[in-house]
């Protein structure tokens, strides 16, 4: 059986990512962030050719999949709503429903599922990278979710060691 895992990178270093990815037996991360930068020094090593080379260096595989990017009028309706929360990308717990639903027919009804699931690593698993430290909080759950439903793929959610395991 295919399987998959998500993982942000706030609450993390690099060290500590890579290890998690390892941990996990994740050979493939696949990148769906729009903008492949965070911002923020402690962040720098998650910047999109920093993070290949760091990947690579470990002998992980890297792919951006833009296709599974939450579109910039879709992180605004988020922002919105995250301004009336008073939370913010690092302190979400959930993602709108309207963003939810959106992101589900705008984004994943006309990605090509088939073929995401089919350039992913045919041995350990493949894990869905964005920022946001906890997997509610991310549109990568949303396509994770629908890829594991779709695909029969195992699912895990991987967090910094200091986080609760999420439900």
């Amino acid at each position: 059986m295919a399987a998959l895992a998500t993982i942000g990178v706030y609450g993390f270093t690099a060290t500590t990512f890579v290890a998690a990815l390892r941990d996990a037996d994740v050979r493939l991360v696949i990148d769906v962030r729009d903008r492949r930068a965070v911002r923020g020094a402690e962040y720098a090593w998650a910047n999109a050719v920093r993070l290949a080379a760091a990947l690579a260096d470990a002998g992980i595989a890297y792919r951006h999949e833009r296709s599974l990017a939450a579109p910039a009028a879709l992180r605004a309706l988020q922002y919105r709503e995250d301004a009336v929360l008073g939370a913010g990308k690092r302190s979400r717990a959930l993602l709108a429903a309207a963003f939810a639903a959106r992101y589900a027919s705008e984004v994943l009804d006309r990605a090509d599922l088939r073929a995401i699931v089919a350039a992913m690593a045919p041995e350990g698993r493949s894990a869905l990278l964005c920022v946001e430290r906890d997997p509610p909080a991310c549109h990568r759950s949303l396509a994770a979710q629908r890829l594991a439903e779709r695909f029969g793929l195992e699912l895990i959610h991987l967090a910094p060691e200091s986080a609760a395991p999420p439900d």
